[in-house]
């Protein structure tokens, strides 16, 4: 026992468990969405609302708390730029991922929003008028073509290729508006902390999130799902978004951005496995083989200016 409990004191200390459970948590998102889909008759919106509904006191936690740490108050045109990068990055990116799970695997959806860096750089070579290098293009070949292995793969298997490329363009959009949240994180993250941005961004994405629940559903609806449905949206809240931030944030303290994200590359990983044991998705070679190409491209990419020290949280869509 005092070798395994120094162990996990070294662990602790050095900031990997906390990486390790924070890519745990972002990557057992699309597990609970699937599971609530099977729970009972609850659309995408429904199920938004209730993620940020039950995540709000959180964010509205971290606007106050970091704001007892703030050097500066906030501008109305740094809190306009934030309120943009909440809706891209927790609202739509969000509500594009869930509609995509209605129709693809959890595997499938965690593969097709870890290309979002190669998008980042697409971004960033066209903002600043670059040619990408040949080694970040041949990065971003090996990824997409680890992609399209797994997503032929699925078309063909599951024999609903109409729902699986209806679910695909979801979540590429999901990936191409976190994308652009996350090319819009360096320039804030200079201005302010992680944990303030997401406390902001979180606190206004909700906010949007529950007008357009309102709008289109009302309140009667919640009151009638099952009790398996809120189980997994409380689930999702708090351990693939609330805590996920508090873990990132440790383990940034601790071990830096850069190493903290190369631990998330095991997201895509996770998801799988946590995919075929509490879902019972198939895993063939050619997943495994689109996964372990996915991981290659992305692990050789030429890292993007977001990447700093104070590297924003996963949280949502992504994770």
């Amino acid at each position: 026992m005092k070798p395994l409990r120094a162990l996990t004191q070294r662990y602790i200390q050095n900031g990997s468990l906390f990486a390790v459970l924070a890519a745990l948590g972002f990557s057992f998102k699309a597990i609970f969405v699937k599971l609530s889909y099977a729970a009972g008759p609850v659309d995408a919106i429904t199920l938004l609302a209730m993620r940020m509904g039950l995540s709000l006191p959180l964010f509205v936690w971290l606007v106050w708390f970091s704001r007892r740490h703030a050097n500066a108050p906030l501008s109305p045109g740094n809190l306009m730029r934030v309120l943009l990068l909440g809706l891209f990055g927790y609202y739509l990116a969000s509500l594009f991922d869930f509609y995509g799970l209605q129709y693809i695997s959890a595997g499938l959806e965690r593969l097709i929003l870890f290309i979002y860096p190669t998008l980042v750089l697409i971004f960033q070579a066209i903002a600043q008028r670059e040619r990408p290098t040949l080694r970040t293009l041949a990065a971003m070949g090996i990824c997409y073509f680890g992609l399209g292995i797994a997503f032929v793969h699925d078309v063909h298997v599951s024999g609903m290729g109409n729902q699986v490329i209806i679910g695909s363009l979801w979540v590429l959009a999901s990936a191409v508006t976190y994308a652009l949240y996350y090319s819009g994180t360096g320039v804030m993250l200079k201005r302010m902390s992680s944990m303030r941005l997401a406390g902001l961004a979180g606190t206004a994405s909700s906010i949007v999130v529950l007008a357009h629940y309102l709008m289109v559903s009302g309140t009667s609806p919640l009151s009638q799902l099952p009790a398996a449905v809120w189980f997994n949206a409380g689930l999702m809240a708090v351990f693939s978004t609330v805590l996920p931030i508090y873990w990132v944030s440790l383990a940034i303290q601790r071990m830096g951005a850069t190493q903290t994200a190369a631990v998330g590359n095991l997201g895509p990983v996770l998801t799988v496995l946590g995919s075929w044991a509490l879902l019972s998705e198939a895993i063939s070679i050619y997943q495994i083989a689109g996964l372990a190409l996915v991981l290659f491209g992305v692990t050789r990419l030429k890292p993007g200016p977001a990447k700093t020290d104070a590297q924003p949280s996963k949280t949502d869509a992504l994770a």
